[in-house]
C-alpha cells in the first residue's frame, strides 16, 4: 500500500513539476556512468519527478535527417565499427512522419544495440509519458539544459550486460533512446546540443 500511495504521489509531483515554470540545472559529465548519454544533473538535482521548459522556442526546431550529423566526434569514435541502420532492422531513417530512426547495431550480435527515435512531441502528451515512465515504471527524472530527461536502467533478462532507456524532452522534441550493451559516454547530451545549442 505504501508503494502505491509513494507512486500516486510522485505522479502529482510530477504533473505540479510539469506544469509549472523553470528550467533545472545544467548537466555535468561523468565517465562512469552505464547510460548512453553518460551524465547526470548535480547532486541533489535528481528528482522522481521531472520538469519541463516552461514554452516552446519561438521558431521550431526542425528534426534532423542524419544520425551522424547530431552526434560529436567523441561519441562517433565511441560508435565506430558499430553498422548503422543495417537494412537487416527495417524501418530507420526518416519517416513520412519526419521522426528520425537511429538503430545502431550489427545484426550479427544479440543483444549489442543502441535505437534513437527523434520525434515531434507537444506537451501534454509528453507529460503523459513521463507521468508513467516515473509512477509505473520507475524512471528517475531530472531537468537539465532547459529540458526534462528521464532514464532508467535494468540488468538483461538473458546475457550479463545492461540495458536502459533515456529519454529528452524539451521544446516539443523527445529524444527517446532504448539500449543494451552499448552506451557511448555523452551520446544523449551531444544530440541535445546539436539540436539546442
Amino acid at each position: 500500500m505504501n508503494a502505491r500511495i509513494a507512486a500516486g504521489a510522485a505522479a502529482l509531483l510530477l504533473v505540479a513539476v510539469l506544469a509549472g515554470c523553470g528550467s533545472g540545472p545544467t548537466e555535468s559529465g561523468s565517465g562512469s556512468s552505464p547510460d548512453p548519454s553518460a551524465s547526470a544533473g548535480p547532486e541533489g538535482s535528481e528528482s522522481p519527478s521531472p520538469s519541463a521548459s516552461p514554452t516552446p522556442t519561438a521558431t521550431p526546431i526542425v528534426l534532423p535527417t542524419d544520425c551522424r550529423a547530431i552526434l560529436s566526434e567523441d561519441v562517433l569514435a565511441q560508435l565506430d565499427g558499430v553498422p548503422l541502420n543495417d537494412a537487416a532492422f527495417g524501418a530507420s531513417g526518416v519517416d513520412d512522419e519526419g521522426t528520425l530512426t537511429c538503430i545502431w547495431a550489427d545484426p550479427k550480435a544479440d543483444t549489442t544495440r543502441l535505437v534513437t527515435t527523434l520525434s515531434l512531441m507537444n506537451r501534454g502528451p509528453a507529460l503523459d509519458m513521463l507521468n508513467a515512465l516515473v509512477a509505473e515504471e520507475g524512471f528517475t527524472c531530472f531537468t537539465p539544459d532547459g529540458g526534462t530527461r528521464c532514464e532508467k536502467t535494468w540488468p538483461n533478462e538473458q546475457y550479463p550486460v545492461t540495458d536502459g532507456r533515456t529519454l529528452f524532452w524539451r521544446d516539443d522534441i523527445l529524444i527517446d533512446t532504448q539500449y543494451s550493451n552499448l552506451a557511448p559516454e555523452g551520446y544523449t547530451s551531444s544530440i541535445v546540443a546539436h539540436l539546442f545549442d
